[in-house]
């Protein structure tokens, strides 16, 4: 156990600071991810202040102190792999609360540098937990800050519904700035922003068609945990801001797939950005080419300069054995998250709560109903066994 640290000196708060939130562009998408598609919208949340995760990081500090349960000048302690952590610091410094966040090893060096420079206190874990990985290792630290730091507050990003709340602001700019919406593209890692966004655009268009999309090796969706190589998107435990019931399909897509497209859209559209970028991007070009005349639309939640030592990098990909000439082009199809496990870009449309779903009979997946489609299927994929194994117990993340 680390000592416990010294009481934390509140910066002085710049409510100014508030000002520079949202109002991020929108630009269209037309670069072959991988293929030829017809275009989508993609809301460039890395070009706002503290990047996209700032609007639920002010949200859930201000619900918190209207409810009495953060005080002037107390810190504020999360878990974070590095996007919610810079949005905590802009929170932090706007509210005038100090900020001490718990990443772990494989928190990128520049991102690390960058959090300190902002003025947060960072802790890093060394090892993964034998049961839930980096996130539960990350999380018994934080519980014992939490016990160290009197007057701590912790705003439990996976499970606080002001995270959702605070996508409402980034919703409203993407219905202002859209004529008509069919399909929204939605990476999943807490699950505020999915939820927070499409429950406000569904206002507008009720209609609208929800996709989500998760990492190989993530739990969210009901495959078994594996570590994983992409951070921003996907959990190795269950956060209760998921709203299941609001997905059409999900897709899983693993780090080839996802470097690949981010490479794409840089020399394609200039515009770019880390995993949840890429993912999110293959996804959408997928739903434009398959639903044609739809309008889709997505967002990217960060740029690119976090992951020049790594989604861009090929000796990373080297190390970690991506071979990006032989991503995969389209996903598989698999009638239930329970039927296999994905190893690639792979496309289920039952949606479930894997910690609600009945018992599965050995040898046969559980039929569960998702919500209904309401933009027609033009192509069913054809499978791709390279992409799918058999499931297995799962290891330690």
């Amino acid at each position: 156990m680390s000592p416990a640290p010294a009481l934390l000196a509140a910066p002085r708060g710049n409510r100014e600071l508030l000002a520079l939130l949202g109002r991020t562009p929108m630009a269209r998408i037309t670069a072959e991810l991988p293929c030829p598609q017809p275009g989508f919208w993609a809301k460039l949340e890395g070009l706002g202040a503290g990047g996209m995760k700032a609007r639920p990081a002010v949200a859930m500090l201000l619900g918190a102190r209207e409810r009495g349960e953060l005080r002037p000048g107390a810190p504020v302690v999360e878990s974070t792999s590095g996007t919610l952590g810079i949005g905590l610091a802009f929170a932090g410094q706007a509210l005038g609360h100090p900020v001490v966040l718990v990443g772990d090893s494989e928190l990128e060096p520049s991102v690390r540098q960058l959090l300190r420079t902002y003025g947060v206190r960072l802790e890093l874990v060394e090892r993964p937990a034998v049961q839930g990985g980096w996130q539960a290792a990350r999380l018994a630290r934080l519980r014992e800050l939490l016990a160290e730091l009197p007057g701590a507050y912790w705003p439990d990003q996976y499970n606080n519904p002001d995270n959702t709340a605070g996508y409402a602001s980034l919703a409203a700019e993407m219905a202002a700035g859209l004529d008509h919406l069919d399909v929204l593209v939605c990476s999943v890692g807490t699950g505020g922003h999915s939820a927070g966004v499409a429950a406000t655009l569904r206002r507008h268009w009720p209609a609208l068609r929800l996709i989500g999309v998760d990492a190989t090796g993530s739990t969210i969706f009901g495959q078994p945990a594996r570590p994983r190589l992409m951070r921003g998107l996907g959990s190795s435990i269950h956060p209760r801001n998921v709203a299941y019931e609001a997905f059409d399909e999900v897709h899983w897509v693993g780090p080839a797939e996802s470097a690949d497209a981010c490479r794409r859209l840089a020399t394609g559209n200039f515009v770019s950005g880390g995993w949840s970028t890429g993912a999110v991007a293959l996804v959408a070009a997928w739903a434009a080419r398959v639903h044609p005349g739809a309008v889709v639309a997505t967002v990217f939640p960060d740029g690119p300069h976090r992951y020049l030592g790594t989604v861009f990098d090929d000796g990373f990909a080297a190390a970690h054995g991506l071979d990006l000439a032989r991503a995969a082009r389209r996903p598989v199809e698999i009638p239930h998250p329970a039927a296999a496990e994905a190893t690639g870009w792979a496309r289920c449309r039952t949606v479930t709560d894997p910690l609600r779903r009945p018992a599965r009979v050995p040898g046969r997946p559980a039929r569960v109903p998702g919500r209904p489609a309401r933009v027609p299927d033009r192509l069913a994929p054809a499978a791709e066994p390279a992409a799918l194994a058999p499931l297995a117990p799962p290891e330690a993340p």
